[in-house]
């Protein structure tokens, strides 16, 4: 007779990423570096040739990886302060920041 394996209990969440700002004008300030560096490394590639994509993973510092990870920083510097999460018994919601 073959007896199943005792399940591992799940393992806690991990602490969700933080890809916000401290202000608004700083986040987009980035995003104009970040995105400034992609579009200058490919438009500069008939100019200074391959090197110039070298500037490209410069954009990822800035975007503080991809950018995708820099619309959510985005919504979450926005967000920033307005609403709060909170997690009871495993379920989580989003909810109005009381104020302070």
């Amino acid at each position: 007779m073959v007896t199943a394996a005792p399940v591992p209990p799940v393992a806690p969440v991990a602490a969700e990423r933080n890809f916000a700002s401290a202000s608004v004008p700083r986040h987009l300030a980035r995003g104009a570096i970040g995105f400034g560096l992609i579009i200058g490394s490919i438009a500069l590639v008939p100019v200074l040739g391959p090197a110039s994509l070298l500037a490209a993973p410069l954009a990822l510092v800035a975007f503080r990886g991809c950018p995708t990870c820099w619309l959510v920083g985005l919504a979450q510097t926005i967000s920033r302060g307005r609403l709060e999460r909170q997690c009871t018994d495993g379920v989580c919601t989003l909810t109005k920041a009381h104020p302070s």
